[in-house]
């Protein structure tokens, strides 16, 4: 049977070799991926999803208010849930026109 050290040292050999085979590994995919950018005429760029000279994506925009509480001053787009002072105003009988802006 072999010795603590003796099993150490062989670990610590393929520890050693691993860590070479996966730096020559690394190496060769690098060059690799060069030779193809070079051969495409690809930049860093271009690899990140966007090319250079490209619009940028576009943001979200406000949108303009449709209705307004003549009260209060607040406004609703429209879009999403309706805000309680236009449910109250609703529910008591005013239309959706009348808050029109």
């Amino acid at each position: 049977m072999s010795s603590i050290q003796e099993l150490l040292a062989q670990k610590a050999e393929l520890d050693r070799r691993i860590a070479e085979a996966q730096r020559a590994a690394k190496s060769d995919a690098i060059a690799k991926v060069k030779a193809l950018m070079s051969e495409y005429g690809l930049t860093a760029a271009d690899l990140a999803g966007r090319a250079p000279g490209a619009a940028k994506p576009e943001t979200t925009r406000k949108v303009a208010a449709k209705y307004r509480d003549p009260a209060s001053g607040q406004s609703w787009t429209g879009r999403g849930l309706k805000p309680k002072w236009l449910q109250a105003a609703l529910a008591s009988g005013k239309s959706l026109s009348d808050f029109a802006i």
